[in-house]
């Protein structure tokens, strides 16, 4: 069952949050991150993206780039920038994108639940990228930036979240650039945090939804201090990571598209022809065309797009990863037409989130860069729970969640 508990946050004073707040450190590279930082001392990419402090090319992974996020990190609790709360709360933080909200709770999640599978992950991590970010929690003895993962629906936790977004919010500002709304409130109440982390304590498991590298390097440096403490007990803060856990019924995966270089040395009518093997195709025009369900695609290829539906025989609806429309896909396209066997490694295709939009692909392959674009319906929650559940793992560039939250409304520091 899920073990979580209250923390004493580090936060921005409500004047300051705007200033302080930023996307995660993994959605954009250090020179997007240089521009949204440019003018603002109190940016918390000085801190997530800390290569910024130093001249344009300076290797981001340099000793003294993660010393000076640390440095930073102080200089803005020195200055008030940042502040931790008195004592320990929950948190409640909503997101509103196209007229829709979710609400999450911000917790202190149980690393052994990691380690020992109560919080399921359906992604496989890369150890260069979690040494990055263990690298970051170590030197800063925190977790800036939280996790986010997806519970399973409770009525319980439904009431309680009611209750405080019916008050006035501690924060509530739209973010530039995305335009989403960012809306937080403060559990405070000992009644109602006893009751929050009684509720988590009755589910069997918790599931990463997104942030699969943050997930094991907050884990991993957490199990590194419960060794390296003599006196370790169990009930010490690095025993804890910040997540903001929603409830799945309110959390949309949005698709993750693929564009592609070339065709394999075949042509444009080979190329059909060889899809119709697996595929009922129909020509939809020069006119956008979406996936219209589970087994459908649309391919854009020489200005035209098409509607590909796989063939009876071709899936297997019993198997939770046979099932997945990125399996048919790269199984029957990308691996045996276009040759492209390993999606994480091959440089002949990229990815492309549904945030984009399709126009994004057909921009893509009307420029000359590539040669054809490939669009996917949307996993299920569904889906994504059945496979964590089932111990798999989803193939690459399967899931692509929006809005991403944003950092610095809340920090866990680690003692």
């Amino acid at each position: 069952m899920a073990v979580i508990k209250p923390f004493k946050g580090i936060r921005p004073p409500k004047a300051l949050v705007e200033e302080v707040a930023s996307r995660p450190y993994d959605v954009l590279n250090s020179e997007e991150a240089r521009q949204e930082a440019e003018g603002n001392e109190k940016s918390l990419y000085h801190i997530i993206k800390p290569e910024i402090n130093f001249p344009v090319g300076t290797d981001e992974h340099d000793p003294c780039v993660y010393t000076s996020a640390a440095e930073h990190f102080q200089m803005f609790q020195d200055k008030g920038w940042l502040v931790q709360d008195e004592k320990e709360n929950y948190y409640v933080y909503a997101q509103t994108m196209n007229g829709k909200t979710q609400y999450g709770l911000v917790v202190g999640a149980y690393v052994p639940d990691y380690m020992n599978g109560i919080i399921k992950k359906h992604e496989l991590t890369r150890r260069d990228k979690e040494e990055d970010r263990m690298k970051h929690v170590r030197v800063n003895n925190a977790n800036i930036e939280p996790v986010f993962f997806a519970y399973p629906d409770n009525a319980k936790l439904d009431a309680i979240v009611a209750k405080y977004t019916a008050q006035t919010p501690e924060y509530d500002f739209i973010a530039p650039g995305d335009g989403f709304g960012h809306t937080f409130w403060i559990i405070d109440q000992e009644e109602d945090i006893q009751a929050i982390t009684q509720a988590f304590a009755e589910m069997p498991a918790l599931y990463i939804a997104d942030g699969h590298h943050r997930s094991a390097a907050a884990a991993l440096v957490g199990a590194e201090k419960a060794s390296q403490n003599p006196n370790h007990k169990g009930d010490e803060e690095y025993n804890y990571f910040m997540a903001v856990c929603f409830p799945a019924n309110q959390l949309t995966i949005i698709d993750y598209n693929r564009v592609v270089k070339d065709l394999n040395g075949l042509n444009p009518a080979q190329f059909l022809t060889a899809i119709s093997k697996h595929f009922i195709v129909e020509e939809k025009g020069a006119e956008i065309y979406k996936p219209q369900a589970l087994h459908n695609f649309s391919l854009y290829l020489e200005g035209e797009w098409y509607s590909l539906t796989a063939k009876p025989g071709t899936y297997d609806d019993n198997d939770p990863i046979g099932v997945l429309d990125v399996t048919i896909s790269s199984n029957l396209i990308l691996d045996e037409i276009l040759g492209i066997k390993d999606l994480r490694s091959d440089k002949r295709i990229d990815f492309v989130g549904g945030i984009r939009g399709l126009g994004e692909l057909k921009k893509r392959v009307d420029s000359g860069e590539m040669k054809m674009a490939l669009a996917l319906y949307p996993v299920s929650m569904k889906q994504l729970m059945d496979i964590a559940d089932s111990g798999n793992i989803m193939p690459p560039k399967t899931t692509w969640f929006e809005p991403k939250l944003r950092s610095g409304l809340v920090i866990h520091k680690l003692e």
